[in-house]
């Protein structure tokens, strides 16, 4: 493996901005190291080499010198193929859209640009980016590095992968169910949800929604606060964007704090069943935090009604995106996004007052709840990676899940509250596979979270492991 690729993002960062390494350099190893190992795991069909290269160049004789904290000076990034960048064929997973070709970019993907990012793939995704496994009937099926017979998770999957096996070593992607979170636990790498509004969107039909967010992914936390630290700022595009903030991210890590009362939470008050290998991995996991000092409570918000609130808002959130698109071409997209319209047309204005009247009083029992706590922990995942075949877990232990998306409920639950939540590498199970813990910080406290998180994330002592080959079944 090129050394190159084995570099932290901030490793690399930092080479560039001292000069010892130019942007083409890890251009060309991104590239190299794609060829090698894209054919055995499908993260990122789109590349763009070229127009990075042509940015590069610009780089190089401008601006390299900069000392803002969010300019990364020339870094190979990916982004989710659910992101327009302009003149970059994106094709959000779905056949709708298999040449379409943007004439302008996502204003996160302006700011990462404008602060030194180089694009050069697009990753790839479920349609629309709905469902926990990443396939389409455009690129196929992505598949996870640490055994390639299994599922990387979704929708944020060809990122994960594409970090996990070295492609890159930052990439984007996007969550409302648990997109970012979901993936990064099944890769073995580092996804942060941030709040809504952390990160600007545009080119959006649903600018005020509030489930779905963008962020960062890496392989480390150190990464992660480096991405966002690139990604963050208001933007008159974005009704509900925020200020960056008045320290960088970076900071947060560079100090790490740990925590001193953490919640540990197997399933969130029994709303979920979970996977009794994947639990003991991640209560072991989480029992060591008292080698920090940190106390580690069994507690939990009241999760009892998230369930129904999510089902609600996210059917109504669904028609309101996608209707427009998919009403005249339901024989061109899949079977899950037919369902997810009907569900949506069954919804009355009754349900949907009763869902926002719920979610506004689950958001004051969670952050009251940090009142008592700096963190609250679960599994990221009730499962391990399962087989890449199986479109979506419909059982776990002797519960079967009533649709496709019920299983990653741990997940959705903390999408109602609009905390920002962190996937982070805490294990393996007993066949190789990875497992993470699910680290959940107060309202609008990114800092304090990646904070606590470097210090788990020293503790544990699992990132450096990546990047590493795809492993086949037979390895």
């Amino acid at each position: 493996m090129n050394p190159l690729i084995k570099l932290t993002a901030r490793e690399a960062v930092s080479k560039l901005r001292t000069g010892e390494i130019t942007p083409l350099d890890l251009i060309d190893a991104a590239e190299e190291r794609i060829s090698e190992t894209d054919t055995a795991v499908n993260a990122l069909p789109t590349l763009c080499l070229e127009r990075a290269r042509e940015r590069a160049k610009k780089l190089v004789l401008g601006s390299t010198a900069r000392k803002d904290p969010a300019w990364i000076a020339g870094l190979p990034i990916v982004v989710k193929d659910l992101n327009d960048v302009e003149g970059v064929r994106t094709t959000y997973g779905s056949p709708l859209f298999a040449d379409h070709i943007p004439d302008g970019s996502d204003v996160m993907i302006e700011h990462l640009e404008n602060n030194g990012a180089l694009v050069i793939a697009k990753s790839n995704s479920p349609e629309f980016g709905h469902g926990a496994n990443t396939f389409n009937e455009v690129f196929g099926q992505t598949l996870n590095p640490w055994n390639t017979a299994m599922t990387c998770g979704g929708s944020s999957g060809g990122s994960a992968v594409a970090l996990a096996s070295g492609q890159a070593w930052l990439a984007t992607g996007s969550d409302l169910g648990c997109s970012l979170r979901t993936p990064a636990a099944f890769c073995s790498v580092v996804g942060l949800r941030p709040s809504p509004g952390r990160v600007a969107r545009s080119r959006v039909r649903l600018p005020y929604d509030n489930l779905w967010v963008q962020g960062p992914m890496a392989r480390n936390v150190g990464d992660v606060a480096m991405m966002l630290d690139a990604m963050v700022g208001e933007h008159p595009l974005d009704p509900i964007s925020l200020a960056a903030p008045s320290a960088p991210y970076q900071a947060a890590v560079d100090n790490p704090s740990p925590p001193k009362r953490v919640a540990w939470s197997r399933d969130l008050g029994g709303i979920t069943p979970v996977d009794s290998k994947v639990a003991e991995i991640c209560e072991r996991a989480v029992q060591t935090l008292s080698d920090l000092g940190a106390e580690v409570v069994a507690a939990s918000p009241d999760f009892s009604d998230a369930r129904e609130i999510f089902h609600v808002l996210r059917a109504n959130q669904f028609v309101g995106d996608l209707a427009p698109i998919i009403e005249s071409n339901r024989d061109k997209v899949k079977p899950e996004i037919i369902w997810n319209l009907e569900q949506g047309y069954k919804l009355t204005a009754e349900k949907l007052a009763q869902a926002e009247r719920g979610r506004g009083l689950l958001t004051q029992r969670a952050a009251a709840f940090f009142d008592d706590f700096d963190l609250l922990i679960t599994p990221a995942t009730i499962v391990a990676p399962f087989d890449v075949n199986i479109r979506a877990v419909n059982r776990c232990n002797d519960y079967e899940f009533e649709n496709y998306f019920d299983w990653y409920t741990i997940a959705y639950a903390i999408t109602a509250t609009s905390l920002p939540a962190l996937s982070l590498p805490c294990g393996f199970t007993a066949d190789g596979l990875p497992v993470g813990l699910q680290v959940i910080g107060p309202p609008r406290g990114e800092a304090s979270l990646l904070s606590a998180a470097q210090s788990i994330e020293d503790l544990f002592n699992i990132a450096k492991q990546v990047p590493i080959d795809p492993r086949s079944q037979a390895n």
